[in-house]
């Protein structure tokens, strides 16, 4: 069961609560990570599929699954952009306020899951009464939607 998986690998809090697990990509330096996507109502989180071998601090070579939560009270931004030639493809970016940006593609639905992050982000934020920057872009020509960008 996903949510039992989401448990294990990244300890939810008391009262967490699944809201969404989307297959997709993670965009990286070494190219796109397939694996989950989870979104809660307290943080969203990437795990591979695969495990990756990398040198632990003793020189020996272990294999772990690529992970990371992020707090949703962290996220500072939330970008959507598409291909100019391949409209279809379409990409989300998640800001932090520390400036990491994480790259996600290759949803099997990208609007649902688009929805589901952008839900999750807007609950914690009027929790906190904070301001979200969510921008909708296409690479080299931006397109905005509202007034240059909107604030929730």
């Amino acid at each position: 069961e996903v949510e039992k998986i989401f448990e294990q690998l990244f300890s939810a809090r008391e009262g967490e609560k699944l809201l969404k697990a989307c297959q997709c990509y993670l965009s990286s330096k070494a190219g796109p990570i397939a694996g989950l996507l989870f979104i809660s109502s307290q943080k969203v989180a990437f795990c591979s599929d695969r495990a990756t071998k990398i040198a632990s601090p003793n020189g020996k070579l272990v294999r772990v699954h690529y992970k990371f939560p992020t707090p949703l009270e962290k996220i500072k931004g939330l970008n959507e952009s598409e291909n100019m030639e391949k409209p279809s493809q379409k990409y989300m970016e998640i800001v932090t306020v520390d400036d990491f940006e994480f790259c996600f593609m290759g949803f099997l639905n990208y609007r649902k899951g688009f929805k589901y992050l952008q839900q999750a982000i807007i609950s914690k934020r009027l929790l906190y009464d904070d301001e979200l920057q969510v921008t909708f872009y296409v690479p080299h020509k931006r397109r905005i939607m509202g007034q240059n960008s909107y604030i929730v």
